[in-house]
């Protein structure tokens, strides 16, 4: 996978994009912070600004995604800032941007796995991109099942499975429940494996 450093870097930045650019003026217009994976990278549900690379996709044209989320907020034709007063991401509306294309593409492709494996195992539930924790995922059945670009607890790509009452037993190696590093999930078949594991060892628990 890419190096930690440009990964980390750019995750946090399209975090900050996810919040302050996509999700807080959604909100602001439509009352819903849904986010979802598209092709190359991310956007909102009802608003028409995406992500696509290293690029922000608007009506009105595609801007690098270099400068700060004002600056890009003001590209898109919208206020930057997150759904409420306190940003998730932590990212200052007016601090720079890291975004490095083969990272950003990293990421995408992460997003675009785990959405064909939730698919796969949840045909009937639709997969949110959550702008708070930038994780892809569904709840079924008082379960979360996801993955994530990295975060605060582990910073690289990770696959997970989270059940609201902890559950006990060898599946279970993590806080919040289970997770798999990307690095070890190379292709749909594999995230889908992992997260029908969960299912069933949350189901037998």
């Amino acid at each position: 996978m890419t190096d930690p450093g440009p990964l980390v870097d750019t995750r946090r930045s399209l975090h900050a994009i996810a919040e302050l650019v996509i999700a807080g003026p959604q909100f602001r217009g439509h009352g819903t912070i849904r986010l979802r994976s598209t092709p190359g990278g991310f956007g909102g549900v009802v608003s028409p600004t995406r992500v696509d690379g290293a690029e922000l996709v608007t009506p009105d044209g595609r801007f690098p995604l270099t400068g700060s989320c004002r600056e890009l907020a003001d590209r898109a034709g919208v206020t930057a800032g997150a759904p409420d007063s306190y940003p998730a991401s932590g990212h200052d509306p007016d601090s720079p941007l890291t975004v490095d294309p083969d990272a950003a593409a990293v990421l995408a492709a992460w997003f675009s796995r785990g959405e064909a494996a939730l698919r796969r195992l949840f045909p009937d539930v639709e997969p949110v991109l959550w702008p708070e924790h930038f994780d892809l995922g569904v709840s079924v059945a008082e379960v979360n099942y996801g993955v994530s670009p990295g975060d605060s607890g582990y910073p690289l790509p990770y696959a997970y499975v989270g059940p609201w009452e902890p559950r006990e037993g060898p599946f279970w190696n993590a806080p919040f429940g289970a997770m798999a590093a990307a690095d070890e999930l190379p292709d749909v078949d594999a995230v889908a494996a992992f997260l029908a594991a969960g299912r069933a060892a949350a189901a037998d628990a």
